[in-house]
């Protein structure tokens, strides 16, 4: 699974990070941004830098997703 946030739609509420911090981070732009392996996607973010989503936390991923108020989080499955 791949997880990506739309930077128009957040609203840098921070839900996100309370739910996962490990794949949400709010940079100092008060957006929300997701992290890969240790490095943040914002190179330009949104669907072009996904991060990968480790299975075991793919349920705190999908309720920061359904928990965002701008409804910013995309969840994508890649083993179609």
């Amino acid at each position: 699974m791949k997880v990506w946030i739309d930077q128009d739609l957040c609203t840098g509420d921070g839900l996100c990070i309370d739910h996962c911090p490990e794949v949400f981070v709010l940079l100092d732009d008060g957006i929300s941004y997701v992290v890969d392996h240790g490095a943040v996607q914002n190179d330009p973010g949104g669907p072009e830098s996904p991060a990968t989503v480790p299975p075991r936390l793919l349920d705190a991923v999908i309720v920061a997703a359904l928990d965002c108020p701008g409804e910013c989080i995309f969840i994508e499955d890649t083993n179609e």
